[in-house]
């Protein structure tokens, strides 16, 4: 962004602008680099780069809380690279992050995940890099599940030569006005751009303007994007985009949902990604596509396998649905998201798995030895997507398979119907406990449990203004203090 001082013609301003095609190869170099460097060659690489590049003005560093909220910090680029090893930020200042007494945390940089970012959409110099939440003595942090999942991972791919592969399908919609959430009040709700259905919106329309623009930012971003469209509900969206390692999708997740919120606003409209903002029409999800590679082949995969699906594939299966309702609170993690576990709107509520069924809590997509996977789709899209792989893969590697027996006739189990029932099935389970640990299972309990208060007990028909305004994805963490 170039202003002119009056008089002279000199530029004032000269910071860093990258044309779309060279941002898009950037990031893809930076995402391939990721996977070949060791971290000390990334950090020796991107120093360099920072210390090169006059026209960065900030590194923006973000790391995700415990229920999924997406936390950035700005550091001045000098500083930054001064003091990139001793970054330290106050962990009580987040809501519901970290007690008072464990208020110093420290902020690790994983340099591997550098992205560039589309001037228009963010504003011009700055690059943003994901950071490890630590403890005063330089550990890991118990509640960052980022990190946590990226030591599981490289434990599979240490002792089971496992990888994990993801792709996220997230919804949302967009709705008029800026800030419409804060906003929101139940007797007018939210007020929808747009009256059309599933692939259905004129080129040029509010709703197909905003999906281009954050397609558009996505591919630049290095996100691989596959397809975008208009989903089955009136002013809902989806943007796919190609699958990754574990982490990765997790990361792709949350700078998805931080482009389209962004993008929006630059419209002057509100992205949301309340599983349900609307009664009546279909709610958005974040179907989760999971496969499990050995040696770069596809170990879900079998030709001759039930629905051509291999014995792993079957006992990841197993394992989902036995845990599936002590894992609701953890992929369902707000009021509103137990509006969208309704079967009359394609709705997975059903603990079950099924090719075609789409309220079976599990599909079987059609695949072959490349793509075949499970698509785990009763994932809310508020959901903090690197808890809830966390918590599947563990349950995945080390849960119990479902016993049947064989004197009785299986009965189609269903997922909680509120978050109430989610909440005590969650509290009563050993096993989510002993896999997320004591501490963060009672912390995440108790962040739930404080939103579940703040809302009436029966959902009924009509989106209430606490589910929305006490929402933990929303920004209005005044209101918490106020009530």
């Amino acid at each position: 962004m170039k202003t002119d001082i009056p008089g002279n013609g000199t530029p004032l301003k000269n910071f860093l602008e990258i044309p779309y095609d060279e941002l898009e190869t950037l990031n893809l170099e930076a995402a391939a680099a990721a996977e070949k460097l060791s971290p000390a060659e990334l950090e020796k690489k991107y120093c360099a780069y920072l210390q090169k590049e006059k026209r960065l003005k900030a590194v923006t560093v973000c790391f995700t809380d415990i229920e999924g909220r997406f936390q950035m910090l700005d550091y001045d680029k000098q500083y930054f690279l001064r003091a990139n090893d001793n970054l330290t930020f106050d962990g009580s200042s987040i809501r519901g992050f970290s007690a008072q007494k464990e208020s110093d945390l420290r902020l690790g940089i994983d340099w591997g995940s550098i992205v560039w970012l589309p001037s228009d959409v963010f504003g011009p110099g700055k690059v943003i890099m994901f950071g490890t939440v630590l403890g005063r003595d330089k550990t890991v942090y118990e509640s960052d599940f980022r990190a946590r999942l990226a030591a599981l991972a490289a434990e599979m791919k240490k002792t089971r030569g496992l990888t994990a592969n993801v792709a996220g399908e997230v919804e949302g919609f967009v709705v008029k006005g800026p800030n419409a959430e804060q906003a929101y009040n139940e007797m007018d709700g939210f007020e929808l751009i747009s009256t059309g259905g599933y692939f259905h919106s004129l080129p040029l329309a509010p709703l197909k303007n905003f999906i281009d623009t954050a397609a558009e930012a996505q591919r630049a971003m290095g996100f691989r994007n596959e397809k975008d469209h208009p989903e089955v509900a009136p002013s809902q969206f989806e943007l796919n985009f190609s699958h990754a390692g574990v982490v990765r999708a997790c990361d792709l997740v949350q700078l998805y949902k931080l482009v389209c919120r962004q993008v929006a606003a630059n419209m002057g409209m509100t992205a949301t990604f309340l599983p349900k903002p609307v009664s009546g029409v279909n709610g958005s999800g974040m179907h989760l596509n999971l496969s499990f590679s050995k040696g770069g082949k596809n170990i879900f995969h079998d030709a001759k396998g039930e629905d051509g699906l291999s014995k792993e594939a079957w006992e990841v299966i197993s394992r989902i649905l036995n845990h599936a309702q002590e894992l609701s609170l953890i992929l369902n993690p707000s009021v509103n998201a137990y509006r969208r576990l309704d079967p009359h709107f394609e709705a997975p509520n059903q603990i079950k798995v099924s090719s075609v069924d789409r309220g079976a809590m599990i599909r079987i997509p059609a695949g072959n030895e490349k793509s075949a996977r499970l698509e785990i789709r009763s994932v809310a899209p508020d959901a903090n997507p690197y808890l809830a792989l966390y918590a599947l893969l563990r349950t995945a590697l080390d849960g119990e398979p479902v016993t049947r027996d064989e004197g009785k006739r299986d009965r189609v189990r269903f997922l909680p119907g509120n978050i109430y029932d989610a909440l005590r099935i969650f509290r009563g389970s050993d096993f989510i406990k002993n896999i997320l640990g004591a501490a963060p299972h009672e912390k995440y309990a108790a962040h739930k449990q404080a939103a579940a208060d703040r809302s009436p007990k029966e959902l009924g028909t009509i989106v209430k203004t606490s589910e929305v305004l006490f929402h933990h994805d929303v920004t209005t963490q005044m209101l918490w203090h106020k009530f």
